[in-house]
């Protein structure tokens, strides 16, 4: 496979760098020689503003009075990357200088990367051969409903039809989407590094999401069992019910305890481990980074030498200084009382319940993932849990309340319209901003903002709120336009997304995303190469990335729409540096909105694709 040294094009995929990013005279963000970051922030109409990054907690910015720029200089910190965002006003926002972003159903985080000078981090963009990532949506029999998750697929995967892969399930933590452990975990990158490296064995690594319930219209309980009753909820059950048999009749797996592996970070890391123990027939190698699981799992705990026999790597990492280093270490406890084997591993230098820590355990587990000898000689050196002082953190009600607060529901979907709300009390204006209009806001007693769309939502439309004269994403919305600089949020009617695709026989295709040439395509089921079919290519608006066809204007969608009715014969959909020959072009540019850009592209396929 052809190496490439692409740090600088993955840019805007990664992080804010010290490269020009928004066409602004200024650079947003600068690392010094002694490893401290200085921030730098254009808002004329803020009254207060403060920089808040992990390594460093919330500190107030001061505005230039000759620049006009709000400024702090923050740190030093030891190389990684960091989540951080700007609170303009008592509103928290995303830099908009900065491609790099977040993804997640309530914060909205931009993303920082300090590198390594003299050394390179397990997450870094290496000239290496480097794998794919694939979206796929699959229809859950278990929601009812369509389902999404990110494959990343070792670069040999397409050399040998024949060659079968062993299979690890990696979940994100609460709020995450399934986009995290690749955009923010680096996930692929490590595993690319350590492949190359032959630290590790090549795998495909399934990425689901973690909370089906908020795809649902309502949330309900399957026979009465709560969301939080991992093993047992929705989650569960679509995971060994529909996203296993999905990915195993679409991909090159290997399908056995002995080639499986299931894990996640916090809330992923607690459905992990409930998974893998509940299905020890299926998983023989379990981790969890910054978590823990129930103790009450039948025929697990109390029959030691049974469950020990079946588990090949039983492996738990967290932070001393995290909220759950108490609850970990009392699991990790239990398992010793048990008599169950599993490795344990602690820091104290990467802030806690944080993503640096994720980064590091996976790094650390991916050497022993697949490689039973290894992993059964880390298993017979592990040591017991580290003893309790009575002072570790715990994980109360109290902790959850103010980590999670109830969120605000933006955007809601009626028959009848959307309805948008963002909470802003220090406002005094507050505007829905769409590809089309401008609509003011109401303000309730409590703060929020609110306004009800009843018109132009039968397609999908970006949008965002302005409040005071300053943009802002919905920080409700999972959903986000991945632009260059500012992003704002998208909003699709369920309705219109997925309403006519039925239980049976639905066949989405995939979309393959090429980083090391920015491009992405959509293939039809059962189809990953181009062969003899037509191309139609998608350039893009000029501040769209070669997301954005798929993204925004849900090209997948329509194609797959189309392909499902008999209207169009199977085609390929290419977005991003595409060089090859094409039937047809379709220019975002020419057209204002989304809905414009669909209908466009559906005319298109109906002309060539026939």
């Amino acid at each position: 496979m052809k190496k490439t040294f692409f740090y600088l094009a993955f840019a805007a995929l990664t992080g804010c760098t010290n490269v020009q990013e928004s066409g602004n005279s200024f650079k947003s963000t600068v690392i010094n020689e002694d490893g401290s970051v200085t921030f730098f922030y254009k808002n004329d109409n803020a009254k207060e503003v403060f920089a808040d990054i992990q390594f460093a907690g919330r500190n107030l910015m001061v505005k230039d009075s000759v620049s006009g720029l709000w400024t702090v200089t923050l740190g030093p910190a030891v190389p990684d990357m960091y989540p951080y965002c700007f609170i303009v006003d008592g509103v928290s926002i995303m830099n908009p200088d900065c491609d790099g972003y977040f993804p997640n159903e309530g914060f909205k985080n931009s993303l920082l990367e300090i590198p390594a000078k003299n050394a390179s981090l397990p997450h870094d963009i290496k000239n290496v051969p480097h794998g794919k990532i694939v979206y796929v949506s699959y229809f859950s029999k278990t929601l009812n409903a369509i389902n999404h998750a990110v494959v990343y697929l070792p670069p040999s995967y397409n050399e040998n039809s024949d060659k079968k892969y062993p299979v690890f399930y990696l979940i994100s933590g609460t709020t995450d989407t399934e986009e995290v452990y690749y955009k923010v975990g680096r996930a692929n990158y490590i595993a690319d590094n350590m492949i190359a490296d032959k630290k590790a064995e090549e795998m495909i690594i399934v990425m689901p999401y973690g909370n089906p319930y908020k795809l649902l219209p309502e949330v309900p309980e399957v026979a009465g069992i709560p969301q939080t009753n991992f093993g047992k909820d929705l989650f569960s059950l679509d995971l060994i019910n529909d996203l296993m048999p999905y990915i195993e009749t679409n991909f090159q797996t290997i399908n056995d305890s002995g080639h499986r592996a299931i894990g996640g970070f916090s809330r992923g890391g607690n459905q992990g481990l409930s998974n893998g123990l509940r299905n020890l027939d299926k998983f023989s190698y379990l981790c969890s980074y910054s978590s823990f699981t129930s103790t009450d799992i039948p025929e697990v705990y109390d029959k030691a030498e049974e469950t020990n026999k079946k588990i090949n790597l039983f492996w738990l990492g967290v932070g001393t200084d995290d909220f759950l280093y108490g609850n970990a270490c009392d699991y990790m406890e239990f398992l010793d009382n048990k008599g169950i084997r599993s490795v344990k591993e602690y820091t104290s230098d990467k802030y806690g319940h944080t993503w640096m820590n994720a980064k590091f355990f996976l790094a650390h587990t991916m050497e022993l993932l697949f490689r039973p000898e290894k992993s059964a000689e880390a298993m017979q050196n592990a040591k017991p849990a580290m003893p309790a002082t009575g002072n570790e953190p715990q994980f109360t009600p109290g902790v959850m309340a103010r980590l999670f607060p109830k969120p605000i529901i933006s955007p809601e979907y009626f028959d009848d319209g959307i309805v948008f709300r963002f909470k802003a009390e220090k406002a005094q204006k507050v505007f829905l901003v769409t590809e089309t209009s401008k609509i003011p806001m109401q303000e309730d007693t409590a703060g929020v903002w609110s306004v009800k769309l009843s018109e132009n939502f039968s397609k999908p439309f970006t949008y965002y709120f302005e409040f005071d004269s300053t943009p802002v994403a919905d920080a409700q919305n999972m959903y986000l336009a991945p632009e260059k600089g500012f992003k704002p949020s998208v909003a699709n009617h369920p309705k219109n997304r997925y309403s006519y695709f039925s239980a049976d026989g639905v066949k989405f295709g995939k979309i393959f995303y090429n980083l090391n040439d920015s491009t992405a395509k959509y293939f039809p089921d059962g189809v990953t190469e181009e062969n003899d079919l037509p191309v139609v290519q998608l350039l893009s608006g000029k501040n769209d990335t070669f997301e954005s066809w798929f993204k925004c204007g849900f090209a997948d969608i329509v194609a797959s729409k189309l392909l499902k009715e008999g209207k169009i014969k199977p085609c390929i959909l290419v977005s991003g540096n595409y060089k090859g020959n094409s039937v047809a072009v379709v220019s975002a540019e020419k057209f204002k909105t989304w809905a414009e850009r669909q209908n466009e592209l559906e005319k298109v396929l109906l002309e060539k694709c026939n």
